[in-house]
């Protein structure tokens, strides 16, 4: 076929394809394209251009942002992973209300779910006829109980998508004696779904598969689950094995002969339809491509491996397989710190701001957003994770439900929000010019390429907009595929250019839209360093779980500035712009972002001495990794612990010289877990020897509000020694932890 394609490639890369083809479809389009060995470098570029998605593939993406829910005895063991042998009474589930957790996926605007059926404990969920490890062998509901059926129920109330994730792994079945996993069984011809006397299926179908016992097992589970509760639309394998037995391999092709007879509207993840992105932070790709090259015919393939690469499927990759194949990535993460819920305490929540920016950043880069909210021991969302998810969802709607175009002049194709019209580009014509009957205030643009028709093929382009008689650059980027959504700082302005600089093959666009996100400038925090140096930055938030790196204050409000002051006045656009840190050696320290006609809420600390001369003198104890000199390093997400005892705690700071002490300022450290200083003394001294007793002090509210605090001295006094003597810490301990001291002085 490639020697027949090389004289219209010709043609094409001449810019002349369109004018001859005004389809500009040089072949027939398919999810999946085979590489010929007689194939060019431009040849196989030519081909890629006319690999698009399958029909469900593309619901999928159109979906967006969707669920996931971890829900098992992990939930009641604090466990990530269980170890298949836990006692089915552990899960201690007395209430469950399904409908609230569709009730805040709905409000996020999300449109499927994948529930774990069963994670890698082998413990199910629902009612299975094949195992008694489940929660048929718990107490919920006197073993009755089946939140599988709950949660269909209540998807079909709220009108959202089911999805199941089954894990081929299974711990139960590998470490029981009579489990099936590994077991060496030979593969025989089996019967599935296996008849079990008492509990017929009401649907009749059958299939035949040379399987072992595990695969049978598997088949028979996955039967269950694909017609016993409505349509299902995805269903999820992973690749995850917590421990291997016996040689056992899966079957994979009869896994999904039987999810394409039953879940014909099904996507599977982990195989040909939908791959993951490559870790589980809800990281990115600045380029993601949805046409990756395999060695193999994906549609034959048992076996699908991790694709991890920065790039899969830019040119020089595609050169390297022998089939090109549509396969989605799918950007997946948690919205807590770990995929079970563990405590509503220790465990940290994203921000909205986080989950936000991973939404436009997945949904936005040509991928789809899976975000894990994990149900809590009493089978509800905790009202933390709601909050978020309803914060969340508003924004959404705030920002995409209106497209600022309406009624603009341009390519009719571009802005009749129909998926199916679209303009052709030429090399000639790759640039649109969009009016709006009025001027717009916008900061970002979403751009769509017609990708069941021609594929996705714009490797490069950029947004302009008309200013002060001339194009101003706004933003650039690479592909678009399904989606692309342009961030840049806030711009007024009727005339917009879209200039597609780089494709595949003459690319078609489906659909350009603009909108507006309110900016909310971020909370700023202000330190400084053993040096003196004082730097001011977005406050992160606390959240330790697989970071991803990215800005996200940056990304979510482009163009916003931080201003500050040091004379106690309150910072306005009128005060020092920050940009790099600066010297301040006593004082206090104002400081606010502003991102368009938006301002942040002001930021203040109080800085003391430097503290490049001081040193320990003594303490009561210290805990490794909490040493004492950690309550006066500079960095405040460091500090001081003494170890707990009965004797009191207190920490004795030699300041290097004398100085006229005026008060202190002490910082908590905002991890929960650790105690923080409620009350106390001070003393001080000029020896080191002799110290006089000084006042006694009282901070309040400090777990709600883990923030710098200050006692003021009724008298200043002239010292080189302070003790801090710990009386009180929160949850009414005498132990307390610092993160970090000041010393305010003359």
């Amino acid at each position: 076929m490639s020697r027949l394609l090389l004289p219209l490639l010709a043609l094409c890369l001449l810019g002349a394809c369109t004018p001859s083809d005004p389809t500009g479809l040089l072949m027939p389009t398919a999810s999946t394209i085979e590489v010929d060995s007689d194939d060019t470098l431009d040849s196989i570029f030519l081909k890629a251009a006319h690999v698009v998605p399958t029909p469900n593939q593309y619901a999928a993406l159109r979906n967006e942002f969707i669920a996931f829910i971890h829900f098992g005895p992990n939930t009641f063991t604090r466990m990530e992973w269980g170890t298949g042998m836990e006692d089915p009474q552990i899960f201690d589930l007395k209430n469950l209300d399904t409908d609230q957790w569709c009730r805040a996926m709905k409000a996020a605007g999300m449109k499927r779910v994948i529930f774990t059926a069963k994670h890698h404990d082998g413990f199910c969920l629902w009612q299975t006829r094949y195992t008694n490890h489940g929660i048929m062998s718990s107490s919920f509901q006197n073993g009755k109980g089946d939140v599988m059926r709950a949660l269909a129920e209540s998807c079909r109330k709220y009108d959202l998508q089911l999805g199941v994730y089954l894990s081929p792994a299974d711990l139960y079945q590998i470490e029981h004696p009579e489990g099936l996993y590994g077991n060496l069984s030979k593969a025989t011809e089996r019967v599935i779904p296996r008849p079990v006397p008492g509990r017929p299926f009401q649907d009749t179908t059958t299939f035949r598969f040379k399987v072992d016992d595990y695969n049978e097992y598997f088949l028979n589970q996955l039967f269950e689950l694909l017609t016993e509760y409505g349509p299902i639309h995805e269903v999820w394998l992973d690749g995850a094995h917590p421990k291997r037995k016996g040689g056992q391999q899966y079957d994979y092709l009869a896994w999904k002969e039987l999810i394409q007879q039953l879940a014909p509207e099904a996507v599977v993840f982990g195989r040909q339809d939908v791959r993951w992105c490559g870790n589980e932070a809800g990281k990115t790709r600045d380029t993601e491509w949805n046409i990756i090259p395999y060695e193999e015919d994906p549609r034959q393939m048992n076996h699908f491996s991790d694709l991890t690469a920065e790039a899969l499927g830019e040119r020089e990759q595609l050169a390297n397989g022998r089939y090109l194949h549509y396969q989605i990535a799918e950007t997946n993460t948690s919205i807590r710190e770990g995929w079970f819920y563990r405590d509503d305490t220790k465990q940290r929540v994203r921000s909205a701001d986080d989950v936000y920016d991973m939404y436009e950043r997945s949904v936005g880069g040509n991928s789809i957003f899976l975000l894990n909210i994990p149900p809590n021991r009493e089978g509800r969302f905790s009202d933390e994770d709601v909050a978020v998810l309803e914060e969340v969802g508003k924004r959404i709607q705030q920002t995409y439900g209106a497209d600022l175009l309406e009624g603009a002049s341009g390519p009719a194709e571009v802005l009749d929000n129909d998926p199916a019209t679209f303009q052709l580009l030429t090399k000639g014509d790759s640039a649109m010019i969009l009016e709006a009957p009025e001027p717009i205030t916008t900061n970002r643009f979403r751009i769509q390429e017609a990708i069941t028709t021609h594929s996705e093929r714009v490797e490069a382009h950029a947004l302009y907009a008309w200013q002060n008689g001339q194009w101003e650059h706004l933003a650039a980027a690479s592909n678009i595929g399904y989606q692309r959504i342009l961030r840049f700082p806030e711009v007024t302005a009727q005339r917009f250019k879209l200039v597609v600089s780089a494709w595949r093959l003459p690319p078609a666009i489906a659909k350009v839209s603009a909108h507006y996100y309110r900016p909310r400038p971020p909370q700023l925090v202000i330190s400084r360093d053993s040096t003196g140096q004082v730097h001011i930055q977005p406050k992160q938030h606390d959240f330790g779980w697989k970071p991803h790196g990215e800005d996200v204050a940056g990304n979510l409000n482009r163009g916003y500035a931080i201003h500050y002051t040091t004379d106690g006045s309150t910072p306005g656009e009128e005060a020092i712009r920050y940009s790099s840190p600066f010297m301040q050696s006593s004082g206090v320290v104002k400081a606010r972002a502003i991102a368009a006609r938006e301002q942040g809420s002001v930021a203040a600390t109080v800085f003391g001495l430097l503290k490049t001369d001081w040193t320990v003198l003594r303490a009561d104890s210290e805990e490794v990794g909490y040493e004492a000199a950690l309550a006066f390093d500079g960095d405040p997400k460091t500090s001081w612990c003494p170890k707990p005892s009965p004797e009191p705690h207190y920490l004795t700071i030699d300041l290097g010289r004398e100085h006229t002490l005026k008060g202190f300022a002490y910082t908590p450290p905002t991890d929960k877990s650790l105690s923080k200083l409620e009350g106390g003394q001070v003393e001080t001294s000029l020896d080191g020897k002799y110290f006089m007793p000084g006042e006694t002090f009282r901070f309040g509210n400090l777990m709600n509000d883990p923030t710098q605090r200050m006692h003021d001295f009724g008298q200043p006094v002239k010292a080189r020694y302070l003790t801090i003597n710990v009386h009180q810490g929160t949850g009414g301990g005498r132990a307390a932890c610092m993160a970090e001291i000041d010393i305010l002085a003359d």
